[in-house]
This record gives C-alpha cells, structure tokens and sequence, in this order.
C-alpha cells in the first residue's frame, strides 16, 4: 500500500513540471465559519488542476520501451490534461478517451497540451472500457487517473505541502471521485501528523464513499449526476479504496446547489475561479457537513479551476438563487392600461432591480381578457424575496417562482 516514502520520491520527480500553489489564509471564510481557514489553491496549478502531479510521477516511472509505445488514459478532463502535458514534456505519444460530453473547454485544452483525443461514452466510466480496449490494440499503458500508486504518490505531495506551509493544520478537506487525490493526501498527512484530520467531500449525486465505508467494501453506484464532473465516478478504486479505509476520518456529501454557492462565494469574495469538484470542500464547511472547533485551522483544498464558460453560467445563475440574489416570477396580469404600472409600483417600492420583462398576451394558459408577465429580478438576500412575495400576494396578485 502507498507508503509515505514513495510520495517523497514523487516529490522530487514532479518538482519540474508542477508547481507549488499557494495556500492562503481567508479572512473571509474565517469569519464565516468561526474557524482559521487556508484555501490549498490547486487550481492555480500547471493545467488548472491537481492532476499534472499524479500523471507526472506515472511517466516518470515508465521503461524505455513503455515510453516509446506510448500511453492511453480515459478521463472526464483533468486527468486528461495532466497526461498530455507530462507525456509531451517527456516525448511520450498520449492518446485520451474523455466522455463525449466532457466540457469543451478541458477537450480543447488537452488536444493543445498535445495529446489525441477519443470521445466515447456516457461518464468516465464507459471512456475507460474504450480507453482498455486502445490500450490492447496498441499495446500502450493505460495509465489509470486514480486507481494507481503512483499517481496517488504523486497527488501525495500537496500533502506534504499543506505540512510545510501550515504546521498548525487541524482539518484537511479534500473532494473525492475515485480517491487517487484524497489518498496521497491523506497518507501524506496521516504518516507526518497523526492527530490531523482528513475529511472527504462528494457531490450527493456521485457519492460511493460514504456507503463503501459503512459496508466494509467497495459499493459502485448506478450512473452519476452532478456540475462537479471532475469527482462523478461511480466507485473508489480497488487500490484507493483500502487508503481511505485507513487513513480517512469521515466522508461527507453536499448538493449541486451548495456547490453553486460555494462557488459564487469563492468567485465574489475570493476572486477565485473554480470548477465544481473544487468548490466541494468550501461547500462542506460552509454548509456545516461536519463538525469542527472553534478556532480550529482547516484548510480546504480547491482542487482545479477548469469550469466550462457555459456551466459557470449556469452554476452562478443557481447559485444567486440560493442565495436569495436572483428570482425570476410569472404573474397574470388584466389586459388593460394601467396595470403593469401597478405591478411595477410595488417592485420599485420594494427595491427590486429588474434584469428582463415578458409581457405575452398569447399565452393559452390565460383568459382572452388577461395577460401573462414573467419577470427576472436581482435581490437583495432570502428576506428580501420573501417580504417582496408576501407584499405581491397581499396585493391580490397570484405569483409563481419560476427561479
């Protein structure tokens, strides 16, 4: 099993293609959380995630002859990109099998690290069978995202890194999909300072963790469904699995739209860009998914920044309706003059800020002497909408929350 001293092998193996990211201490989330809060900014690392470290040390350990025929991986992006920068640095052939709908962005950005690029398949998972099935025709090493010592070795060193630069560390929170990233920390962590914790973070909608720990054995869920792509599989890993068991203190799950709101937080207050499965652990402590001391220094790691322009909208779309920032109604208005100022009358003197009005007198779901009004506002927080709601509704009008 992954041993301490092989993630200080790694450490010197992968000290020329990765980079050590800061950890940085936030007043904000502190204040939040009555806790000393460090943000691991792994998403300020060499191809906007953790995975280059991994897939770093992997290549290094290959033979002569490994290199010349070449690698193959299957991967929803991170893992894709570390591969075909470690492969191209080291004049190593890569050929990558991400799921066909992997975010643009991380397909595009791994055909420019140099790599070929196969997409096939529903979710990770269906990508690895054809990324085996390459790895036979051509007699290439797969070189697996999670499931490898190596690669956890090489994760491993972030660990050694929080250590270094937060002595005083309390709580470590690290997201998990596979387990490759949570199982070098961890043992880095756990083989230096014993007394520290290591809590693991999944999305609700991938989460195979938590019931593999509770039953003794490794449980593989149906299919996934979450905006934290980097972490949507559906197992730990044989190898990981064992890892976890043994040096994880608790695993924890948080929802899509906590997510969300973790996200805008990390972007408004933090100016920070991060993808879902790096926004996962600032979620759990923002959302209160385990316990902690006050004053306890726990230091979150945001493990990649490589979110897809379309679902960063999105998620911040939601995650201003979490939070009481955006709302979008549907009322019924009479068709006569006058009366979309009197609704209007009542967003002014409740403050509310209009970003579009749909004014449609079509609509089949309305009487010929009606009309239909959709409106999307920006507010002020959950009161505000709530006392703005209550205000429509005294006033006769029958509102639906559409967002």
């Amino acid at each position: 099993m992954l041993q301490l001293s092989d993630i200080l092998e790694a450490e010197d193996r992968v000290r020329e293609t990765s980079r050590r990211t800061p950890l940085q201490y936030s007043y904000t989330y502190s204040s939040m959380t009555d806790a000393e809060v460090h943000l691991k900014l792994e998403n300020s690392q060499r191809t906007g995630a953790f995975k280059i470290r991994g897939a770093t040390n992997r290549i290094a350990t290959l033979s002569p002859s490994e290199k010349e025929a070449g690698v193959v991986t299957a991967s929803a992006g991170n893992h894709a990109q570390g591969v075909a920068l470690a492969a191209t640095r080291s004049g190593v052939d890569a050929k990558i099998v991400m799921p066909e709908h992997a975010p643009i962005s991380k397909v595009k950005a791994t055909r420019n690290y140099g790599a070929e690029v196969v997409l096939e398949g529903a979710d990770y998972s269906e990508a690895a069978d054809r990324a085996h099935e390459i790895e036979r025709e051509e007699n290439r090493t797969y070189l697996h995202a999670f499931d490898d010592e190596d690669v956890m070795a090489g994760q491993g060193t972030i660990g050694l890194e929080i250590l270094e630069d937060c002595p005083d560390v309390d709580t470590v929170v690290v997201p998990i999909g596979g387990g490759g990233l949570i199982s070098g920390i961890a043992t880095a962590v756990k083989e230096r300072k014993p007394d520290a914790r290591v809590i693991g973070v999944q999305a609700e909608g991938a989460s195979s963790a938590a019931p593999s720990l509770r039953k003794g054995e490794r449980v593989t869920i149906d299919g996934v469904e979450t905006i934290a792509d980097g972490i949507a599989t559906r197992s730990l890993g044989e190898r990981t699995f064992p890892i976890v068991r043994e040096h994880v203190d608790e695993v924890v799950t948080v929802s899509d739209p906590e997510i969300a709101v973790a996200t805008i937080y990390l972007l408004e207050r933090s100016k920070t860009v991060v993808e879902g499965a790096g926004a996962v652990p600032l979620a759990a402590l923002l959302f209160d998914r385990f316990e902690y001391d006050e004053g306890e220094t726990i230091v979150p790691v945001l493990s990649g920044g490589n979110i897809d322009l379309n679902t960063l909208s999105n998620v911040i779309v939601r995650g201003l309706v979490e939070t009481g920032r955006y709302l979008k109604i549907r009322t019924v208005l009479k068709d006569r003059p006058g009366s979309l100022e009197e609704l209007l009358a009542i967003l002014t003197a409740h403050r509310a800020n209009i970003y579009a009005i749909h004014h449609d007198r079509t609509s089949r779901d309305v009487e010929m002497s009606d009309t239909e009004v959709e409106i999307e506002l920006e507010m002020r927080g959950t009161d505000h909408v709530e006392r703005f709601l209550a205000a429509l509704r005294e006033e006769g009008y029958e509102v639906d929350v559409l967002a």
